[in-house]
């Protein structure tokens, strides 16, 4: 009987180490689905990250160009005196740039006559219209959006209430 107490003993021993073996095993694969799960957000947030700053040098080199364009479009009106073949080409370069707008999403934000929205444009001056209050009159420089974001707001002249100042009782 000595030899089985003995016998039972050990494989009671060998139970309990089993068991803590396995609980370390648990331990160590929660541990490594941790990691795993946080490598994956890592790698998200990195890619995240490179496409944001891909996308604001982007941006940023498009707001640079928009400013060619305005002095584009104050020049275009004024080549009725150039030769037939410069403004034929300074027109061609102009269509071009536009393309380029185009292919990167970037979209002129309606202005005249629309209600003005503060997220899409700024005031620079109110003027009595017989228009309603705060619809735009005038846009003074075009605004962009790029991919729905807006890069450039527009700057806008809106109506004012024809000079009726509301009734103090």
């Amino acid at each position: 009987m000595g030899l089985m107490k003995k016998a039972d003993k050990e494989i009671e021993m060998y139970r309990r180490e089993l068991a803590k073996k396995e609980a370390q095993i648990a331990d160590y694969t929660e541990h490594l689905k941790r990691l795993q799960a946080e490598f994956e957000n890592y790698c998200k947030r990195v890619e995240k990250e490179r496409k944001d700053v891909a996308s604001f040098a982007s941006e940023r080199l498009v707001v640079k160009l928009l400013l060619v364009i305005d002095d584009f479009e104050r020049a275009l009106p004024q080549l009725k005196s150039v030769p037939e073949p410069t403004r034929k080409g300074i027109e061609m370069i102009f269509r071009n740039l536009h393309k380029m707008l185009d292919e990167e999403c970037v979209q002129a934000i309606p202005s005249v006559g629309q209600k003005f929205d503060p997220y899409k444009h700024e005031v620079l001056m109110q003027v009595e219209s017989d228009q309603p209050e705060d619809v735009i009159v005038e846009e003074l420089q075009k605004g962009y959006t790029m991919n729905g974001k807006v890069i450039r707001y527009a700057k806008v002249k809106i109506s004012k209430n024809h000079g009726l100042e509301p009734k103090n009782d």
